[in-house]
């Protein structure tokens, strides 16, 4: 009897097994054909975004909807690859890409826990998933799925598989693939990562969500423990390295704060530029641009000018709270209401935002974002201290719920501080190639994105009497010319409106003085006279030369002062001209661009001074400005650079109508920087806002950590240049060009300046016959009512 009913229930089973192996084999015959083709794999194009790096490779900016970096297999480091395995595939090797031990081990746990509480996907099923089908949770999907993962299987190698996976996936904070994700998560690349962060990135792809450090920092924490553990039970680690992962801190990148070069003026200029060219493809096919700029230049250049800015701030005094938190109305998990209060605050740079909880004239105690405090005290409150005053409004006082900036100061104990309304501008470039190596646009990039070294079309004031001076060296002029600062008063015909009475700018006048000294102390009234001398027009066309357009500096007396409209960077590209000998070297920012191969697809061929670039002035003539610009340094309003101890810097001091515009565009024969401060919307800048002292220490400090260690550049006159020792300002040499060395008559001067006559020098009044090549030019000069 019992034998009989063996029989029966083994033929039931045997039909029943018959019966669905039929049933299989033909939804497998059915769904097979189906299937979708692979050849999204076998053609793997994720999308890329675009990368913006420094010309020695430091990443600098990213540009996509998806974090992603394709990384090749063997790229991928050993442990990282163990870690993953360990979380998610242990036999991933073993198996033909469904692993029945796995799926066995799976069911019967679900059994015993009454539940289903693991599933048995493993890395293959997961690209199969991840690329052609949804995440429901139903049976016709996972069957899908594992016949797309046999099919998968079949195609590829399992290197290649587990590849695809690793970039593909996606991690939590729009990272696709580890090596996306351990930047976004650590500020690191893959291969810097240590055992514990591993595992921390291991844990991730079973939940993104519920696993990211970030937003679950404990949940994250256990699955990190369950990976190591898994790593240390399948010998991927030993106990000692399993240990040690275990207490080892996971130092996460901190966020909203930058991590690498800080160059997002720059990014997003390329940004611009690859948009212009490539549209939408621009963010998904893995462009990698590499720029002109050197990373140290671009860090010193960031740092100069935001201490420039700060310091200059500082003067004018604490403006008081940023804003107000109502503490009486928080909910009782204070701390994350104020983290909420905070969130719509950036950082920028050390200045972190934070609310205050208690203040006394003694001591100020600040909420920070994530749960933090700072206690501010002594030397930290003494920016502020006139904020605690119980005088003051309450709009006005640092008191209970008020909003501030602190930042550790040099001894790293807490101060208050604030975000400088005040902004500038800062760019170097190599004259010699117009290669730019520094730029930043404005104080911060994420609380004003307007670039404005690009952007900002400011008053130039001073800093643009070099050109005026150079046009006059070309008609006849010398440097030790005595031209006349004396008050005028400027014909209404003249300037295109009313009358003009300029003045000097501390309203002292010296009368007769030489161009060199004139440029030196940067008076107006010679740069008026020597316009007036060589004509507007003239004075015009031949900043031209220089790149300045003639729309944006009409042909009147004012464009001697700076009365046009220039930008910092066409600042920076004029003065090349006089540090590279008269060549017009034309900036730029982009070095090559590369696919997604690394091939290179596009590639900047700049003209070169000496090499291509045209020559827009006479080399002597640069030669000559260049050395009186060295004298600005060395004994005019630019004297404050001589704390750097070379002799081979050369620059000028610009300052505008009331104080709107600060300027200093200085160089050497390698290195052209220039800097602006000024209001966004235009106002005085005070009685701080000279040039030489609101933007001359930004390009100071710049200089003194690009030029450290780097010889002094003393180039020898070009030829045709006549040299007089001793000629000079206080004994220096003096330099004429070889036709145009007669200066003033002699000594027949009337109160405007001189009458026709012999010439002299400064020093010696000796007469010499102009070159009749040079007569027209000389006797321009002559016609000057000084």
């Amino acid at each position: 009897m019992l034998q009989r009913i063996l029989k029966v229930i083994l033929g039931v089973v045997i039909g029943v097994s018959t019966l669905a192996a039929g049933v299989l084999a033909v939804a497998v015959l059915v769904t097979w054909p189906r299937l979708p083709s692979l050849d999204v794999l076998t053609d793997y194009r994720p999308k890329v975004p675009l990368r913006v790096y420094a010309a020695g490779g430091e990443l600098i900016g990213e540009f996509g909807e998806e974090r992603r970096s394709f990384t090749r297999i063997h790229d991928i480091p050993p442990l990282m690859k163990n870690a993953l395995l360990s979380a998610e595939d242990e036999r991933f090797y073993q198996h033909g890409g469904v692993d029945y031990v796995g799926v066995l081990r799976a069911a019967l746990g679900n059994i015993v826990s009454g539940y289903s509480r693991s599933g048995a996907s493993t890395i293959t099923m997961q690209v199969a998933k991840n690329f052609f089908l949804s995440s429901e949770k139903t049976f016709t999907r996972k069957f899908n799925e594992a016949l797309l993962a046999f099919k998968i299987e079949h195609t590829l190698s399992k290197d290649q598989i587990l590849e695809l996976y690793l970039n593909q996936i996606y991690l939590g904070q729009r990272a696709y693939g580890f090596a996306a994700a351990s930047q976004a998560y650590f500020g690191k690349p893959l291969k810097d990562l240590n055992i514990s962060q591993y595992a921390m990135l291991a844990g991730l792809p079973k939940a993104p969500s519920s696993y990211n450090p970030v937003v679950n920092p404990q949940r994250a924490r256990l699955r990190q423990l369950y990976v190591l553990r898994r790593m240390h039970e399948l010998g991927y680690i030993n106990t000692a390295q399993y240990e040690a992962a275990k207490q080892a801190p996971l130092e996460l990148a901190s966020p909203g704060r930058d991590t690498g070069v800080p160059a997002q003026f720059v990014a997003e200029l390329v940004r611009q530029a690859m948009y212009d060219k490539y549209k939408d493809a621009a963010y998904t096919e893995g462009f990698r641009v590499y720029t002109t700029i050197d990373a140290a230049n671009q860090r010193w250049a960031f740092d100069s000018l935001r201490a420039g800015l700060m310091d200059y701030d500082r003067k004018l005094g604490y403006r008081g709270p940023e804003s107000f938190v109502d503490l009486g109305a928080l909910t009782e998990d204070r701390d994350e209401a104020l983290d909420e209060a905070l969130s719509s605050i950036r950082d920028s740079g050390q200045l972190e935002p934070g609310v205050v909880l208690e203040a006394s004239p003694s001591e100020v105690k600040v909420y920070l974002r994530g749960g933090r405090f700072a206690r501010v005290k002594g030397e930290g409150l003494a920016f502020a201290r006139r904020a605690l005053s119980s005088k003051l409004t309450p709009a006005q006082q640092i008191r209970p719920g008020a909003v501030v900036r602190i930042q550790p100061n040099s001894k790293g104990q807490w101060e208050i501080t604030q975000m400088p309304e005040v902004e500038g501008a800062f760019v170097s470039m190599d004259p010699h190639n117009g290669a730019i190596r520094s730029l930043v646009g404005g104080f911060d990039f994420n609380r004003r994105s307007f670039n404005h070294v690009t952007q900002a079309w400011r008053q130039p004031g001073s800093t643009f009497k070099p050109f005026i001076y150079s046009a006059g060296l070309d008609r006849g002029f010398t440097a030790s010319t005595f031209i006349n600062d004396a008050p005028l008063s400027i014909d209404p015909a003249s300037i295109g409106g009313q009358r003009w009475e300029p003045k000097n700018d501390d309203n002292r006048y010296a009368g007769m003085i030489t161009m060199r000294r004139a440029l030196a102390l940067s008076k107006n009234m010679v740069s008026i006279r020597i316009l007036q001398g060589i004509g507007t027009d003239y004075g015009q066309q031949y900043a031209s030369r220089f790149g300045f357009a003639a729309k944006n500096n009409p042909a009147y007396l004012t464009m001697a002062l700076g009365a046009g409209m220039v930008t910092p960077l066409q600042m920076a590209e004029a003065y090349s001209v006089l540090a590279n000998g008269g060549y017009r070297t034309r900036a730029y920012f982009i070095d090559r661009i590369e696919d997604i191969d690394g091939r290179v697809i596009a590639r900047t061929s700049p003209q070169v001074a000496g090499q291509g670039a045209p020559q827009v002035i006479d080399p002597r003539n640069a030669f000559i400005m260049t050395s009186m610009l060295r004298d600005v340094i060395r004994f005019g309003t630019a004297n404050r650079a001589m704390s750097l101890g070379r002799t081979d810097l050369a620059g000028k001091t610009g300052t505008t109508n009331d104080f709107r515009d600060a300027w200093f565009a200085g160089y050497n024969p390698n290195l052209v920087a220039v800097t602006w401060v000024g209001y966004d919307q235009p106002r005085s800048l005070g009685r701080y806002g000279y040039g030489g002292t609101a933007a001359l220490p930004i390009w100071t400090n710049y200089m003194a950590n690009a030029l450290k260690g780097q010889p002094e550049v003393d180039l020898p006159p070009p030829e045709g240049i006549v040299v007089k020792p001793g000629a000079g300002l206080r004994g220096g040499d003096e330099y004429y060009l070889e036709e145009f060395q007669r200066t003033n008559p002699e000594l027949r001067l009337n109160n405007q300046g001189v009458v026709p006559g012999a010439a002299r020098t400064e020093e010696e009044g000796t007469a010499a016959p102009a070159p009749d090549a040079a007569q027209d030019a000389v006797e321009n000069v002559k016609e000057l009512l000084f």
